[in-house]
């Protein structure tokens, strides 16, 4: 099985280990948008969340309906161990390349 993590990908599973069983949507839009600045759109999350379902690296239940809220009820989605496994494999390789390098980096963006 392949367990490359793109960018977008890791993202999306740290942020479903941040938002346990709230993770729908919305909410992983909005911890996105909080923790990086960056925003995501809902079919960017949805078609990278099937991706990682095909992968077995999260799954996915629909909630119940909440009374008072018009549309379909919502999808959310769990972090599975092969998941939470290719995420720190994906870390422990960005963290073994980076380490020591801060100051490089800097002199290097600042020209």
């Amino acid at each position: 099985m392949n367990d490359y993590l793109g960018e977008f990908e890791q993202i999306l599973l740290f942020a479903l280990l941040e938002l346990g069983d709230e993770a729908y949507g919305g909410a992983i839009r909005q911890a996105i948008e909080e923790r990086t600045g960056r925003v995501a759109s809902s079919g960017a999350i949805y078609t990278a969340m099937a991706r990682l379902a095909d992968r077995r690296f999260v799954s996915a239940r629909i909630g119940q309906p909440v009374p008072g809220r018009a549309g379909r009820p919502r999808k959310y989605y769990s972090l599975e161990p092969a998941g939470a496994r290719a995420l720190r494999r994906s870390y422990a390789t960005i963290q073994a390349m980076a380490g020591g390098l801060a100051g490089k980096l800097d002199d290097a963006a600042e020209g």
